[in-house]
């Protein structure tokens, strides 16, 4: 089974392989890079639209190049605020081949003020975390997860459980047809 994810970051790639390999056997990932089409820091629903457009655009690819891939996923991190608070979280899209569509979400977690006043302002929170954390890429690593878990999980792991649920529509066809 071939699957084309709309990153080249190696914890997608990885968070992909992982949650497919839950569910099918033979699984072949393959990162390629596309835009997302909305801003670099996602809020509300963007960040399912940047999921979306990513997965779509890799089925756009695939049917225009003949890829042979079954499965095109986007993931795109965003923040949205719920009950008055503002909470980061991954956004998952997952297209078939056939066109059906599945969305899931990694456990959102809080974030402090002082990190949110710059996603507002359109900082990625990856570069508001490389500055906090006095290191460099920390998105393609722990992420801010692994920062504010205190290492307990990391990037890939949360977005495994997004992608997991994102599976559901393709695990019970019969019930989301």
């Amino acid at each position: 089974m071939k699957i084309l994810v709309g990153s080249k970051n190696p914890v997608k790639v990885a968070s992909v392989k992982e949650s497919f390999a839950k569910y099918f056997d033979n699984v072949d990932v393959i990162g390629i890079e596309v835009e997302s089409g909305v801003s670099t820091q996602p809020v509300n629903d963007q960040t399912f639209i940047g999921a979306q457009n990513r997965a779509i655009k890799l089925k756009e690819l695939n049917d225009t190049q003949n890829l042979s891939a079954d499965y095109f996923v986007g993931i795109e991190g965003g923040i949205t605020k719920q009950f008055e608070k503002w909470f980061a979280f991954g956004c998952m899209c997952i297209i078939d081949k056939e066109g059906r569509i599945g969305f899931g979400t990694s456990p959102h977690f809080e974030l402090p003020q002082n990190v949110v006043e710059k996603l507002l302002q359109g900082i990625e929170l990856g570069d508001v975390m490389d500055e906090i954390m006095n290191q460099q890429n920390t998105k393609q690593k722990h992420g801010a997860i692994g920062f504010f878990t205190n290492g307990v999980m990391n990037r890939k792991e949360l977005y495994v459980e997004g992608l997991k649920v994102a599976l559901i529509p393709f695990l019970h066809k019969e019930m989301f047809s």
